[in-house]
């Protein structure tokens, strides 16, 4: 996909403008609106979207016939066909960026057993906590706060 956001933002318009015309009766000049938004969706789309994904929405969308505005059924089945895609193209994209995700999780995990032992201490002394016998202090006996260590 070459242009993510704007996808996104195109099927979020498609989507609410499905649930708005969903139980509203159109009238010639609405059906033939709705008609020219989804050509011009359709348009758009194809310039945020990869060239084997344009090829796959030529091939499963059918053009209007030019005899007039298109029925109310003709351009709800079109408009719902269309949210359908673009609703598994975008659970297509959050399966491969989990899988993504996975994998470099495997692969850090197998890079830390990779690591010789001792190798993978922390870096902030022998606690972890971010004591350093560099900064000279030294957890106190009392309340394993921090104690100002010695001086020279």
């Amino acid at each position: 996909m070459e242009e993510p956001a704007k996808v996104m933002r195109i099927g979020s318009m498609i989507k609410r403008l499905l649930d708005e015309v969903r139980d509203a009766p159109l009238d010639d000049a609405a059906r033939t609106r709705l008609a020219e938004i989804h050509e011009r969706s359709l348009t758009e789309l194809e310039d945020g979207l990869s060239p084997d994904l344009v090829e796959e929405l030529h091939r499963i969308t059918l053009p209007f016939t030019d005899d007039g505005a298109p029925s109310d059924a003709e351009l709800r089945v079109a408009q719902a066909q269309l949210v359908g895609w673009l609703e598994g193209l975008f659970h297509g994209i959050q399966t491969a960026l989990v899988a993504q995700q996975m994998a470099a999780q495997a692969q850090l995990s197998q890079m830390r057993r990779a690591l010789p032992p001792g190798a993978g201490a922390a870096p902030f002394g022998p606690g972890g906590h971010g004591e350093s016998a560099a900064h000279g202090q030294r957890p106190g006996p009392q309340d394993g706060r921090p104690s100002p260590g010695q001086y020279l």
